[in-house]
């Protein structure tokens, strides 16, 4: 039988042990304290930027994997537990020492997934079962005070060169995944590597919940500093209390003093009252959100365009208004996803998009793994090169069930 107090315990030091220890010494750290608490052979896979591919960290070669292990994030048991959220043994007959049994169980910050641990134990019991989910929540916490700062990580996490417009744009964004205050928020942006002027930002102030989504004009290193000005102005303004009309208004401001009127970003900037359900949003010359509602009616968000912030056209900004349903999920998107074509020309579409999102969501996959699956099918259906960045901001209200929030 598992001692569930000393294996709390193991997992509590390992955590006070990580404060002065770098990314590259956690593989040691973790293993050291999961065999305190009765697990062994334990190793952490990280997932890469596209969720495609699960890479050991062994704190070797100079991005900390120096030649470990890889799972493929579809196909593989590893990956069916990243999928699924969830905690997976490994076949008895899988041949692990010492007659013990292999489970590979899903790292996650909330609903950000991070990778997945794997690790050998003595039993398979609930108790075994519960400390392994321990194991799991304690590595992402030291995993994530680790990340910020580490260039190991950030190459371990790649797959190919990245261009400097994205190196900005994944520095400047949020997490990909929230949940909390009764609201889950996912967000995915392509070609993640070659990235030009799209960004999405989120925060949560009290009781409301601000979301935006924006998409500079151009596909090169300009475009990109274009719509981290547009970002930073957005977070400047709203942070002063500026109402979503002001904050826009900032950002043309920001852009037209840095740019004149030679660059220029679309965005839909949003406030959700999390408490309420009320959302109220404006639309500065973007393609208009989308509301799901009990999966199965959609429709757009209709608000009149003001027009790009930094084109200077003068127009008034409109601010609308809707009461959303506990289950109701907001799409923002750049037209990235809906123009992707494939070879003979055809468009993804926005009726593909709606429908994926409608089809993957229906109780079977997490939001977050929804985004995956659907960046994934705009790849494909582009054979993996696309001709304008792709973003996507998914936002769903649950009215307070916040048990529901986590797989």
């Amino acid at each position: 039988m598992v001692d569930r107090a000393a294996a709390a315990l193991a997992l509590v030091r390992m955590v006070q042990a990580s404060h002065t220890v770098t990314l590259e010494q956690l593989p040691d750290l973790v293993a050291e304290h999961a065999a305190e608490a009765g697990l062994y052979d334990v190793a952490v896979f990280v997932v890469d930027i596209r969720e495609t591919v699960l890479r050991r960290l062994t704190g070797k070669g100079g991005d900390a994997a120096g030649g470990g292990q890889e799972f493929t994030v579809r196909g593989s048991l590893p990956g069916h537990a990243y999928q699924r959220v969830d905690l997976l043994p490994e076949s008895a007959s899988g041949g692990v020492p010492g007659g013990r049994r292999r489970w590979w169980v899903a790292v996650t910050d909330g609903v950000e997934r991070l990778g997945v641990v794997r690790a050998d134990s003595d039993t398979d019991d609930e108790p075994t079962r519960d400390i392994l989910r321990d194991l799991a929540s304690m590595t992402a916490l030291v995993l994530l005070s680790k990340r910020s700062f580490s260039d190991s990580y950030a190459r371990l996490v790649r797959t190919e060169a990245m261009n400097v417009a994205a190196e900005m744009q994944w520095n400047l964004t949020p997490p990909p995944a929230y949940a909390g205050r009764g609201v889950t928020v996912g967000a995915v942006m392509e070609p993640a590597y070659q990235m030009g002027g799209d960004a999405f930002d989120y925060a949560v102030d009290g009781n409301t919940l601000h979301l935006s989504v924006f998409d500079a004009m151009g596909h090169d290193t300009t475009a990109g500093i274009t719509a981290n000005v547009a970002v930073a102005a957005c977070r400047n303004a709203r942070r002063q209390g500026a109402s979503l009309a002001q904050t826009s208004e900032q950002v043309e401001q920001a852009l037209l003093q840095q740019f004149s009127t030679s660059r220029y970003v679309t965005g839909i900037l949003a406030d959700l009252d999390v408490a309420s359900g009320r959302l109220t949003w404006i639309n500065r010359g973007h393609p208009l959100p989308i509301l799901i509602r009990d999966n199965r009616w959609t429709t757009e968000l209709a608000c009149p365009p003001a027009g790009p912030m930094g084109a200077d056209l003068g127009l008034p900004v409109t601010e609308r208004t809707e009461q959303l349903q506990p289950g109701d999920r907001l799409l923002f998107y750049t037209d990235g996803i809906i123009e992707a074509r494939d070879a003979r020309g055809d468009e993804f579409g926005r009726d593909r998009f709606v429908g994926f999102v409608r089809r993957h969501h229906a109780g079977r996959h997490t939001l977050h793994e929804t985004l995956r699956r659907l960046m994934a099918a705009v790849m494909d259906h582009n054979d993996g090169r696309l001709a304008d960045d792709a973003t996507v901001l998914l936002a769903e209200w649950r009215g307070g069930h916040q048990d529901e929030l986590t797989p």
